[in-house]
């Protein structure tokens, strides 16, 4: 199976619960940032930029808990920043693991291998090593010499300790799709579980010569969906349809919801207009039907698998086609 039968168990009695309740709305997946620090200044990263005046505070232990504990979601991305610059990660891993949460750790791989040894190794933990190019780009995308081969080393020994091992790609408008093609055989060869890939978000404070608007991701995203064919994807077959301008899809905003030093970020991981104190609060005083394509202008270009893959969930039942489809390409 592409995804791990527990993940795919929890997942299903979760979302069937909240079908059967009538719930409308709830979150599938919990973005927690505990730290925005960062070791590198990537090309097309808004985290560091939108968050510089409050680059150095950090979450505590006791605060990542609670919002774990306060969001249902049965799975908790820990991201930022880069986590592992976060000096309570592995006994926040360990409590996530605990309270039966799955994990997917995000990192750009430069402190990963170091920290193999002491992260604890668990069925429902994964790691997630952003990577967006061969040798050459993904040095001067992420600004750092020697990046790409520090995440490949990372990302072998992680395969050795035994680690599930997924990697992130953000497809821009310069990005050589040929290349990436390449970039997914090598990542393939070296025991890599599965590849997340998704068009960048046109950050305010990143400039816009980076980001695609919808019409050029639909053209490279035609390409990028024959790739699936041949690589272990872990991005949903309908939400790369979706990215090919085959299928209407409409976002979920809630469905991946933030959590950071700042509190609790509304309306969605890309904008930021609130902060709450409580999950609670972020969900009954968002006004959800403000955001979406047509409805405000930040949102007319966005493609991201964080406001979109939720949507899938939602609209596989509708179609006996997604049906099947969902289902041959969970089994491959």
């Amino acid at each position: 199976m592409r995804f791990p039968l527990r993940l795919n168990y929890d997942l299903t009695r979760y979302i069937i619960r909240n079908k059967f309740s009538k719930t409308t709305r709830y979150p599938l997946v919990l973005m927690l940032e505990p730290t925005h620090l960062c070791n590198l200044a990537c090309s097309g990263c808004g985290r560091i930029r939108e968050y510089a005046d409050t680059i150095q505070a950090m979450m505590s232990l006791e605060e990542c808990l609670a919002s774990v504990d306060e969001c249902p979601a049965p799975v908790v991305t820990i991201t930022g920043g880069e986590p592992f610059l976060y000096p309570h990660l592995n006994e926040l891993v360990t409590a996530v693991l605990e309270r039966g949460k799955h994990i997917y750790l995000c990192t750009n791989g430069i402190l990963l291998e170091n920290a193999l040894a002491t992260l604890p190794s668990h069925p429902n933990l994964t790691l997630n090593i952003h990577i967006d190019g061969l040798e050459e780009t993904h040095d001067r995308i992420l600004e750092r010499r020697g990046a790409f081969k520090t995440a490949i080393s990372a990302i072998i020994a992680a395969k050795r300790r035994g680690f599930r091992v997924c990697t992130n790609t953000t497809i821009f408008r310069e990005t050589d799709l040929v290349e990436i093609d390449m970039l997914f055989s090598q990542l393939e060869e070296i025991g890599v579980d599965g590849i997340l890939v998704a068009p960048g978000f046109g950050y305010e404070a990143v400039g816009e010569k980076l980001f695609m608007e919808r019409q050029e991701i639909e053209k490279k995203f035609i390409t990028v969906y024959e790739m699936s064919k041949k690589h272990r994807f872990f991005s949903t077959p309908m939400y790369l349809r979706f990215l090919k301008g085959e299928k209407a899809l409409t976002c979920t905003p809630w469905g991946n919801p933030t959590r950071n030093p700042q509190g609790w970020k509304a309306p969605c991981y890309l904008i930021t207009d609130n902060h709450y104190a409580t999950f609670a609060e972020m969900m009954s005083r968002t006004d959800w039907d403000r955001y979406g394509v047509g409805r405000d202008t930040r949102c007319a270009q966005c493609m991201m698998h964080c406001g979109f893959e939720p949507t899938v969930v939602a609209e596989i039942g509708k179609s006996w086609r997604d049906i099947l489809e969902m289902m041959i390409w969970n089994l491959t």
